[in-house]
């Protein structure tokens, strides 16, 4: 996957916030994009629950129910290359410190309302750990963490609404507790950082993808996206370029929270997948 050799690869932004960013990439080939697209969905290791032991369950819902919805939970991973380590490499029994974050949630309703059990409700407790197990070896990885890592994404953060778990009534409760580990979504998807990730080029089909996918008229099947405002429309009476191939392409990036949208493409730029010229050019949201 090599960008193309006569320009070097370009960034543009056109929109940053929280939790996403808009951005145009030029001057790289339609492999390189989309290995882009398939790094930032599932090779950056974030921390999601790997582990959940059910202490007492009274709700409506089994046991793996729950803990699929406990491991969906995007859990707050920023700087995980460094202040995690990866369970298979700790020197520990099973699990310690520095390889998993202990989480529990008790939760039991005691009135005739209903009560929705949350992420909220999902605390940090290191009695999780088995007293009498090993730990790992002394590291770094301590140091290197934010105040909320490991915690759920926008736990009480009123501007957040938290991820709901369950509902249960008078006499129900649920008491679990977990262990959140690090991961790549290529083994689960809980690991993934992005919520989608998308790139669209030829607004205006220039390179004719199109041809054949209509009924009457692609014109009116194929509305323009608002990309098309980058480009310039091609003339009914422009030839058909055999050899033209895509070099610019629309990215729009959604992170769930987990890492935001700066972190993200940082990463990517020093994945093994970006060539060296194209890393320098996705440094662009250092800011």
């Amino acid at each position: 996957m090599q960008a193309n050799a006569e320009l070097e690869p370009s960034v543009h932004i056109r929109e940053l916030k929280k939790d996403r960013v808009n951005f145009v990439l030029e001057n790289v080939d339609l492999a390189f994009a989309n290995s882009l697209r398939r790094v930032m969905m599932a090779d950056l290791p974030t921390v999601a629950i790997d582990t959940v032991e059910v202490v007492s369950n009274t709700t409506v819902l089994p046991d793996e129910f729950i803990a699929h919805r406990l491991g969906m939970i995007p859990l707050v991973s920023a700087n995980c290359d460094e202040a995690i380590r990866e369970t298979r490499e700790c020197t520990c029994d099973t699990a310690c410190e520095y390889c998993a974050i202990p989480l529990s949630l008790n939760v039991a309703c005691h009135d005739s309302r209903t009560l929705d059990i949350t992420s909220n409700h999902l605390q940090y407790d290191p009695s999780v750990f088995n007293p009498q197990q090993e730990s790992g070896a002394e590291g770094e990885e301590l140091t290197k963490r934010v105040d909320n890592f490991g915690h759920p994404v926008g736990k009480n953060d009123p501007s957040l609404p938290p991820v709901l778990i369950a509902k249960i009534r008078k006499g129900q409760e649920l008491k679990v507790r977990c262990l959140a580990k690090r991961g790549l979504a290529k083994e689960h998807a809980k690991w993934s950082p992005c919520s989608a990730v998308a790139f669209e080029y030829d607004p205006h089909n220039k390179l004719r993808h199109t041809t054949y996918w209509y009924e009457t008229d692609p014109r009116a099947e194929w509305p323009l996206s608002d990309n098309a405002r980058e480009e310039e429309p091609p003339r009914d009476d422009e030839p058909f370029d055999f050899n033209a191939k895509p070099q610019r392409f629309y990215f729009e990036v959604e992170t769930d929270g987990s890492l935001g949208p700066q972190e993200v493409v940082m990463k990517v730029s020093k994945h093994p997948s970006a060539s060296c010229h194209c890393a320098e050019s996705l440094e662009f949201i250092n800011m």
